[in-house]
């Protein structure tokens, strides 16, 4: 069967098949003499076939069993027979056959180095090793009987040459470009923009896979392939990106294994500490129920601590052995740590190295040393010597430095950052060689759904579809109704089982439901993921090109990138910026708000199992407890008022100084039944019950009834602090004032001589005070 006979019924099946079979031609590897003077009796201009050859020449028939192959591999390539492509075809077998007299082989048994060398990594190197008049169209001929006669599958080796120019002559243009589209078809409708059909980069890879494998068929395309070409970097490295999609997509029809996910490169795993521990360690990691970040967290601490056995206490090293003052020397070790100790990698820790460890840290080396003996315990895998929990506690010195402690953002920068959320533009969002890594429409959702929702970014990256519902007077409504104004309605968002309790429903801005709305249009259909929490099937909302969106996404890229747009430090003084700050903040403000939400409210809008939990998150903001500090009046609490009569004359012709240094009063203390002119009056430790010293002038004297009289005395009030004691005589009645009496008995007067000396009657009455209702401050 000729070349193009198999071509035909190719066509007629369906698939393709290889249409050169060694079997039916001379696959000697060496050239026999007869044949390389054939060939270089023929010469060039035979050998090119151009139209002066002589088509009758002796040296034909010696060549005929290696001429014919390259024949028939040109006449299976699917190309317009133009004179053009015919020229490049007979130049590309002339240029084969005279390498083949050059080197005394003939081309099957050619390496893909030979191949390559003949065909040049670009076009300047192909002119280098090629004959003069041989074009650049002559090289994509050569390339397909490689492909098709020499196994070269070395194409990584050949720059930037048009791999799917290749495959449609080899493999035809229709059979290609029909299982891309199914590729296309799979990765559109993920949202890649490798589905769009303007896009060249995964007919690039295609095609390259498809003549690595031999075959156009996608049904053909194994996991093993794939791995090979990616370990084997048989791809430029950008384009990984796109090997990932197309596996992904191939996977999906069923013909492969989904790609491995990979998160960066990997330092070996840790180790250290004698062989006996680090047993015992990995026994427990392979049977402990814990989840699996928190469990390789455990290992790694277990281990720190394996090291710290063999180099202080190698007779430890077994569990079994461990004592209460094994326990009491590890806990006293974990205490004076520092930065660095017993590491196997301190790559990463900078000037961190030698600093003591913070106390959550010592905090979580305890915590695991407790619970690998805990449940060593619990299991009966060793016998019960001493109490986990009491002789490996945290200390008292560390757990006082320990506690939830939820950082605010200070209210100006909130909003700026909020300002940032709500205009975010597509210009604003991190740029890749391909645009935009995510579509606006996501990252606005997801911006907003930090800035309003108040959740931690584990709760938000598993949102569901379907996760906001709204109501109006408790009917359900549509977000885009026209008929009810958006004030309105209510939004409320699902969110699903969490950290500290099961999924709930809660109140939100109607900006954040018309957001994630607005995204849950445009989202296209996306494969079902496995909650990491539930462990079911479920519709993520923020996922797309079949890949959820992780956790870290609002750490790593939101808020760096509203950062810069409201131009603020993505740090301040209580630290970086982070996704959970935004939780306390949002809670402070609604627990300072102008009617602010009591505790259980917060309680249930945040989530929380305890109200003890809401506490930390809730802090009471400085204008507001400046208020409720100015509106509980501690300093007018023990401030009264008492009336005065002041000489209006003598202050203001400058006589007041004058008449006090002369020991002439002009100030009057209005006591009820006389009056004080001591200056101090406030100082008086006798000023609430008077002791009628010299400076007490009675309200029935006559010298009393002459300062009435003068005309210039202007009334006036004056504040008088008093203290614990006079304040209980003002409140409590006679037996308060009793006590202040008896208190002030041997105090002397500003006169100098004590109540006792001048012998004052037992009927004293108290300061009259005088109430004035303040005005609250502005």
């Amino acid at each position: 069967m000729t070349a193009s006979a198999a071509a035909d019924r190719s066509k007629e099946s369906g698939r393709w098949q290889w249409p050169i079979d060694p079997a039916r031609y001379d696959t000697t590897p060496v050239l026999r003499t007869a044949k390389k003077d054939a060939i270089v009796e023929l010469g060039t201009d035979n050998l090119r076939r151009l139209a002066r050859h002589d088509p009758a020449a002796r040296g034909w028939r010696q060549i005929r069993r290696l001429l014919r192959p390259l024949d028939d591999a040109d006449a299976a390539l699917e190309a317009p027979a133009t004179p053009h492509r015919r020229r490049a075809m007979l130049d590309a077998t002339a240029v084969v056959l005279l390498r083949c007299a050059e080197t005394r082989c003939s081309y099957w048994s050619w390496t893909d180095e030979e191949w390559a060398g003949l065909l040049g990594q670009d076009q300047r190197g192909f002119r280098n090793a090629a004959p003069g008049w041989a074009d650049d169209a002559v090289r994509p001929h050569l390339a397909a009987h490689a492909f098709l006669l020499g196994g070269f599958n070395a194409f990584y080796r050949l720059g930037s040459f048009s791999r799917l120019t290749l495959a449609w002559r080899v493999f035809g243009h229709a059979r290609v470009d029909g299982e891309i589209a199914r590729i296309r078809a799979v990765l559109a409708g993920w949202g890649y923009r490798l589905g769009r059909d303007d896009d060249k980069l995964l007919p690039m890879v295609a095609c390259q896979m498809f003549l690595l494998n031999r075959s156009p068929h996608l049904d053909e395309l194994s996991t093993d392939l794939f791995e090979r070409v990616r370990c084997g970097q048989l791809l430029p490295a950008a384009r990984g990106n796109t090997l990932h999609a197309m596996q992904r997509a191939v996977a999906e029809l069923g013909f492969c294994d989904p790609p491995q996910r990979l998160t960066g490169h990997h330092s070996a795993r840790a180790s250290g500490g004698s062989p006996v521990w680090a047993a015992w360690v990995e026994r427990w990691h392979g049977t402990s129920t814990l989840t699996p970040r928190v469990r390789g967290g455990l290992r790694a601490t277990l281990l720190k601590a394996g090291r710290w056995l063999e180099a202080e206490h190698p007779e430890a090293a077994d569990p079994t052995s461990w004592t209460r003052q094994t326990c009491a020397t590890w806990v006293a070790a974990v205490d004076r740590m520092n930065v660095g100790d017993y590491l196997q990698r301190t790559i990463g820790l900078k000037d961190r190295l030698g600093k003591p460890l913070e106390a959550p840290t010592k905090a979580a080396h305890l915590t695991a040393v407790r619970t690998f003996f805990r449940d060593l315990q619990e299991w009966e895998w060793i016998p019960r010597r001493f109490d986990p929990q009491r002789t490996l506690g945290t200390p008292r010195s560390i757990s006082a430095l320990l506690g939830p402690d939820p950082r605010v953002i200070a209210d100006e920068i909130w909003a700026k950052l909020m300002w940032a959320g709500l205009n975010l533009q597509d210009s604003d969002l991190p740029q890749t060689q391909a645009g935009n890594f995510y579509p606006l429409e996501l990252v606005r959702a997801v911006t907003l759904t930090w800035l309003f929702s108040g959740q931690r970014s584990d709760e938000i990256s598993r949102l569901r579809v379907g996760c906001i519902r709204w109501q109006h007077d408790g009917g359900a409504i549509p977000g885009h109704s026209k008929q009810v104004l958006v004030r309105d309605a209510v939004c409320l968002l699902d969110v699903p089982t969490h950290k500290t309790g099961t999924a709930f429903t809660k109140p939100v801005d109607p900006i954040l439901g018309q957001a994630l709305d607005a995204w849950q249009a445009l989202r296209p259909g996306q494969p079902t993921f496995t909650d990491r929490r539930t462990g079911e099937m479920v519709d993520l909302l923020f996922a797309v090109r079949a890949r959820k969106v992780s956790s870290a996404y609002i750490n790593n890229t939101v808020i760096p990138m509203l950062c810069r747009k409201a131009g603020v430090p993505a740090a301040d003084v209580r630290g970086n910026i982070t996704s959970h700050r935004a939780r306390s903040t949002i809670a402070s403000q609604l627990y300072n708000a102008k009617e602010p939400r009591t505790l259980f409210e917060l309680q249930a809008w945040l989530g929380h199992r305890s109200p003890q939990s809401t506490q930390f998150y809730a802090k009471i903001s400085p204008t507001t407890l400046t208020r409720a500090y100015d509106d509980a009046g501690y300093f007018s609490r023990n401030m009264r008022t008492v009336e005065v009569l002041v000489d209006r004359d003598a202050v203001a012709s400058g006589a007041a100084a004058a008449a006090a240094a002369a020991g002439e009063p002009w100030q009057h203390y209005d006591l009820g039944h006389g009056y004080c002119t001591y200056t101090f009056f406030e100082q008086c430790p006798h000023r609430m019950a008077c002791a009628r010293c010299d400076f007490y002038t009675p309200k029935d004297s006559a010298k009393a009834q002459l300062l009435e009289a003068k005309a210039n005395l202007q009334k006036m009030h004056a504040a008088i602090p008093l203290t614990e004691d006079e304040q209980a005589a003002v409140e409590d009645g006679q037996a308060a004032l009793d006590r202040l009496l008896q208190r002030l008995a041997d105090v002397p007067t500003p006169a100098a001589p004590t109540p006792r000396q001048i012998e004052k009657p037992s009927g004293a009455t108290l300061l009259p005070i005088v109430m004035v209702n303040q005005r609250p401050a502005t």
